[in-house]
């Protein structure tokens, strides 16, 4: 199977590319953060608004990427989604205050939603090898561009704050020419899409569960990504090093780990192992406070979350009848709303009750989310399907 990933054609590996850039986005501002505070005197409250308007706006937008590409195809989605990104990333490099950053952030989320979403149907449309290859490919960009965000931001932001925001409007655009080129128009889908196709499809009893689990992980997630720079009391190459380490351990825990690991242990146990070790990883961060603790610790999650990324995505895809497209806009709609909140109520939080209060929070979300879990697991009876699948593959 492994091979067979790496064998696709040209067109995936250019939506795969361009996947790679939208999610250095995601990690992109983390080591620039105190610049950006200091730069435009604002405090971390503040400035952790930036990941707030962007997943905010990404989530909602999610509800419109199906009824978008089911009317004006795949292809064009794509490049619309790229197109704002490249206008909203340089924008925001021209930033006079925290404000327009804010808002330019949020025209680059939605942006980033409708790329984001239409690449994933994409990508497990033209793959060879299935949807498993597919959704562990889009993984893979996924953990490769949180990691490269950080290194990224780091070093372009050693030399000004604004320039990771050019830089990322320039390698956008480089993936739109890719993919203008490269990528055959995918046939558009018989039925076009309502608007409210995605909310239907959570009623189903699988969908929302493993949605409202995901929505409590992404807390415990983005608590460790937005709040951490501001603890770590390091540079912006010492704040992109931390992350950059905890990135590879998400790309690699999300293409290897996590395959193996529902082959041998099934999808729930494996959610459960994963949310378990995460909140634990919060509890060393919160007993830590600074220095050297911090950064283990920090650097750890990476792999409860590389886990979780792929096998939450799995199940999102796998575990209803609703076309993959709906499905995976209904769930992005929950999910993200947990990077929208985390973000802003963690570092508020930071700053009224102490540093370590965030993480506290963070594991009991993860407490939450086993509790969903467990709680619901009969609405998870189909994945038994999609573990069974990956025992024959293996």
């Amino acid at each position: 199977m492994r091979n067979g990933i790496l064998r696709q054609p040209m067109s995936v590996w250019a939506t795969a590319f361009a996947a790679v850039v939208a999610f250095m986005g995601i990690g992109l501002v983390d080591p620039i953060l105190p610049a950006i505070a200091q730069g435009l005197h604002a405090g971390p409250s503040e400035v952790s608004l930036l990941f707030t308007s962007y997943f905010l706006v990404t989530a909602v937008a999610m509800l419109i990427t199906g009824w978008v590409s089911s009317r004006i195809g795949g292809k064009k989605t794509l490049l619309l989604g790229l197109a704002l990104v490249v206008v909203f990333a340089a924008l925001a490099g021209t930033s006079g205050s925290v404000s327009e950053l804010v808002g330019f952030r949020a025209g680059w989320g939605l942006g980033n939603a409708l790329f984001v979403a239409t690449a994933l149907a994409v990508i497990v449309g033209a793959a060879s090898g299935g949807a498993e290859s597919a959704i562990i490919l889009y993984e893979a960009a996924l953990g490769l561009g949180i990691s490269l965000g950080p290194l990224v931001g780091a070093l372009l932001g050693d030399w000004n704050w604004r320039a990771p925001f050019f830089g990322t409007s320039v390698l956008m655009a480089a993936g739109f020419v890719l993919i203008a080129t490269l990528l055959k128009a995918p046939p558009r889908p018989a039925v076009k899409t309502r608007l409210s196709d995605p909310i239907r499809a959570l009623a189903h009893g699988g969908l929302s569960t493993t949605a409202f689990t995901a929505l409590f992980y992404n807390f415990a997630f983005f608590t460790v990504l937005a709040f951490t720079p501001f603890i770590l009391g390091m540079s912006a190459y010492g704040i992109g090093a931390v992350f950059f380490g905890w990135g590879v351990l998400v790309a690699l825990c999300s293409v290897f780990a996590a395959p193996l690991l529902q082959r041998r242990l099934g999808s729930v146990t494996v959610l459960h192992i994963a949310l378990a070790l995460l909140g634990v990883l919060q509890l060393g961060i919160a007993a830590s406070g600074h220095g050297a603790g911090v950064v283990v610790f920090a650097i750890l999650t990476g792999i409860p979350i590389g886990i979780c990324n792929t096998v939450f995505t799995e199940s999102a895809m796998e575990v209803s009848d609703a076309p993959r497209p709906v499905a995976s806009a209904g769930y992005n709609f929950v999910r993200w709303m947990g990077g929208a909140l985390a973000p802003y109520l963690a570092t508020k939080l930071g700053e009224e009750a102490g540093v370590a209060v965030p993480y506290l929070v963070g594991a009991v979300c993860c407490l939450i989310g086993m509790t969903i879990l467990y709680g619901r697991r009969h609405h998870l009876r189909g994945l038994r399907r999609v573990d069974v699948q990956h025992a024959v593959v293996a």
